[in-house]
C-alpha cells in the first residue's frame, strides 16, 4: 500500500530522501545472464545528474552508481538488484526556513494531510531526487530491450512558448536541452535565461519514443500499454499530462482523419501513436509528457504556516529553472520499464521467444 513499487515482472522499487544519506531502487524480476557493469548504469545517470544546462541547479551531485547486489562476473543473477546513489551535497540548512511554511506546488501541505509528518529537507521523498532510483533501474531495462532490437528514446518537443518546428535526430545530442531543433534550441536558452532573470521558472513538453517494439504488447483492459506508460510519466513528480500518438489532437479530428489506414506493408500513418486496443501494434511507440514549471522560484508567493496562519514566502536556494532537459532522462527510463515489463509478460505469455510473434501476417 506504500506506493513506492511499479512494475509486474520487472518490477522496481524505488527509495531514499533528498537529504537522507543516499537515494536508490532495488529491481526484481531481470532475467539472469543480462551482460551489465555500473558503467551501463552511470551512463544515463550523468544524462540526470545537475549541471549540465542553464536550467539546472547548481547542487553537485556526482551520481556515482554503486550495484550492491544481483550480479557476478558482470551479469545479472535473477536476483534482486540493488543500486545506492550516495547524496554528497545537500544542504539541509537552506530549507530550515520553511520548516513551518508550506511552499506552493510542492506536496508539503499533502505529505503532511497524508502522513502527519513531513521531510522539509528538500521535500524528502517527493523531492525530485527520488528519481535516481527511477533513471537506474531504466538503464537495466534498456540492457533488456537492447537484446530485444528495441530502442527508447526522448527529446524536448517545446520549452515554455518555444516548439521545435524540425526534427533531426543528430542533433538532440548536439545541445543542453535534448532538442531536435537547433534554433528552437537556441531559443529555448534565451527562454531559460529569462525566466531565471526573473526568479521564474518555466515547463515544457517531452516526447519519448520507442522504436523496434513488436506488435502484441500490452493487455485488452486495465493493464493497457497506453494505460501503463500513462501512469508511468504520471508517477514522475512534475508530469501534469501525457499523450499517446495524436493525443489531444483526436479531438478535434473526424474519424476519417484519425484513423490509421492498413496496407500489406503496415500503417500509413501513426496516429494511434503505436497503440491500438492497449496493444502494440508495431508501429513506433509516441508518448508526450508534459512538464510543469518548477515550483521552487523567488518571486513573492502567498501561503500558510503549519498553522494556518497567513504567510508570505520567497523561495531561495538551489534549484532548477526548469524540470527540462534533466527529466527527459527519467521519462525515457520509466517508458523503458514499462515496455520491459510487458515485453517479459508477452514472452511468458506466449512460452517462446518474442521472435516467433509480433509479426503481422497480412
Amino acid at each position: 500500500m506504500s506506493g513506492n513499487t511499479f512494475g509486474h515482472l520487472f518490477k522496481i522499487t524505488t527509495w531514499g530522501e533528498s537529504h537522507g544519506n543516499a537515494v536508490g531502487v532495488v529491481i526484481d524480476g531481470c532475467p539472469p545472464q543480462i551482460p551489465i557493469t555500473a558503467s551501463d548504469i552511470q551512463a544515463m545517470l550523468d544524462r540526470r545528474k545537475p549541471g549540465g544546462s542553464l536550467a539546472s541547479t547548481s547542487r553537485k551531485e556526482k551520481d556515482t552508481a554503486v550495484i550492491l547486489s544481483g550480479t557476478f562476473e558482470n551479469k545479472t543473477t535473477g536476483t534482486p538488484i540493488m543500486i545506492m546513489v550516495e547524496n554528497r551535497d545537500a544542504n539541509s540548512n537552506a530549507y530550515q526556513h520553511y520548516a513551518d511554511v508550506y511552499r506552493p506546488g510542492h506536496a508539503d501541505i499533502t505529505y503532511m494531510a497524508k502522513y502527519g509528518i513531513r521531510d522539509w529537507r528538500g521535500g524528502g521523498r517527493s523531492s525530485a531526487r527520488e528519481t535516481v532510483g527511477r533513471v537506474a533501474a531504466g538503464a537495466v531495462a534498456r540492457l533488456i530491450l537492447n537484446q530485444a532490437g528495441i530502442e527508447v528514446f526522448a527529446f524536448t518537443r517545446s520549452l515554455g512558448k518555444i516548439n521545435c518546428k524540425s526534427f533531426d535526430r543528430s542533433v538532440i545530442e548536439q545541445n543542453t536541452f535534448f532538442a531536435p531543433d537547433l534554433t528552437a534550441a537556441d531559443l529555448m536558452q534565451r527562454e531559460v535565461a529569462e525566466a531565471k532573470r526573473t526568479g521564474d521558472s518555466v515547463g515544457g513538453i517531452v516526447e519519448i519514443r520507442a522504436l523496434g517494439v513488436p506488435a502484441g504488447l500490452g493487455e485488452p483492459v486495465f493493464d493497457k500499454l497506453d494505460a501503463d506508460l500513462a501512469k508511468a510519466l504520471m508517477s514522475i513528480g512534475a508530469i501534469k499530462g501525457v499523450e499517446i500518438g495524436s493525443g489531444f489532437h483526436a479531438a478535434t479530428q473526424r474519424g476519417s482523419q484519425n484513423n490509421d489506414p492498413i496496407t500489406a506493408d503496415g500503417f500509413l500513418s501513426n496516429n494511434a501513436g503505436g497503440i491500438l486496443g492497449g496493444i502494440s501494434n508495431g508501429d513506433d511507440i509516441i508518448v508526450r509528457a508534459a512538464v510543469k514549471p518548477i515550483p521552487s522560484i523567488s518571486i513573492e508567493q502567498d501561503t500558510i504556516d503549519t498553522n494556518g496562519n497567513p504567510r508570505k514566502i520567497t523561495i531561495k536556494g538551489r534549484h532548477d529553472v526548469s524540470a527540462i532537459p534533466r527529466i527527459n532522462v527519467v521519462c525515457e527510463a520509466m517508458v523503458s520499464i514499462v515496455v520491459t515489463d510487458h515485453f517479459l509478460r508477452q514472452k511468458i505469455f506466449h512460452f517462446e521467444s518474442l521472435t516467433n510473434y509480433g509479426k503481422i501476417e497480412y
